[in-house]
């Protein structure tokens, strides 16, 4: 079979198993009654992300019986993405939003108070420092790729506030990375596919995908940057990063966002009317 109608049938397969398992997992958690309020105040779904671990441990083991499975790093990949999409779930069912940025977790962890923040940052970072030392072999490499990942997951977890935001802002760097690196597609169109096919249902307010989904989104983007960029180009995206997490401790990017007409409106672009209910 030719590698591009691989890469076009594990995508293709992986929306349409995106679609499944949200067709059973939203009726599931509405069942369950596992909502929470959205910036409308509407009740809808909350970690409708936890499909995408799901759909990826279908689509891969598709891929293996295709022969173009993506070897040791997908086996890595899936165990990170399951771990961090777990520490976004107990996020998403358990938390509060008593405290909030990452300074006001830190605080609290160094008095010793645990928050799902603190739970989520701290295990976050473990799960970075894994996927790092699965991956690369040298100190440097490890410790750049560690903080490289760690803040590509929080980025996209700060966006994660308006429907459809983060994962435009994920789309908007994945497609960057795409021709600024050498990123295996085999290992990383499949949970593109996968976020595609669940858009128009953040978009239109039908579900939240939450941290178990946010964090999947920027840790694939941390792992893409980090396989496959050179060490000084790495440097320059991790002090970026790092600039970024400064500012939006002190600013809101909602604000931000809402004073720039262009910014604001793509942020609005797609969502349509405001949903009244569900």
């Amino acid at each position: 079979m030719s590698v591009n109608w691989s890469l076009g049938m594990a995508a293709g397969t992986a929306l349409v198993l995106e679609l499944i398992v949200l067709f059973f997992l939203l009726r599931f958690l509405r069942s369950l009654g596992v909502t929470s309020p959205n910036y409308q105040g509407i009740q809808i779904p909350v970690a409708a992300g936890i499909s995408f671990p799901a759909t990826l441990f279908l689509v891969y083991g598709i891929e293996r019986l295709a022969g173009c499975y993506p070897g040791e790093t997908a086996a890595v990949y899936l165990a990170a993405v399951t771990g961090i999409s777990l520490l976004g779930l107990i996020d998403d069912l358990l938390g509060t939003r008593d405290t909030l940025g990452f300074r006001g977790h830190i605080r609290k962890l160094l008095k010793g108070e645990l928050t799902t923040g603190g739970l989520k940052a701290v295990g976050g970072g473990l799960v970075a420092l894994y996927t790092s030392v699965m991956l690369f072999s040298t100190w440097q490499d490890i410790l750049i790729n560690t903080l490289l990942i760690a803040l590509f997951t929080n980025l996209i977890n700060l966006l994660d506030l308006r429907p459809g935001r983060a994962i435009k802002g994920f789309l908007t760097v994945f497609v960057i990375l795409l021709f600024a690196t050498d990123p295996e597609l085999f290992l990383f169109g499949p949970v593109v596919a996968a976020v595609i096919a669940y858009f128009p249902f953040d978009l239109k307010a039908k579900a939240m995908m939450g941290d178990s989904g946010s964090n999947i989104l920027g840790f694939t983007l941390g792992v893409v940057c980090a396989t496959g960029s050179d060490m000084p180009a790495r440097l320059g995206v991790l002090g970026f990063l790092i600039l970024v997490h400064l500012f939006t401790e002190r600013y809101s990017l909602t604000e931000i966002i809402e004073r720039w007409a262009l910014l604001r409106f793509l942020d609005n672009l797609g969502r349509g009317g405001e949903r009244r209910g569900q």
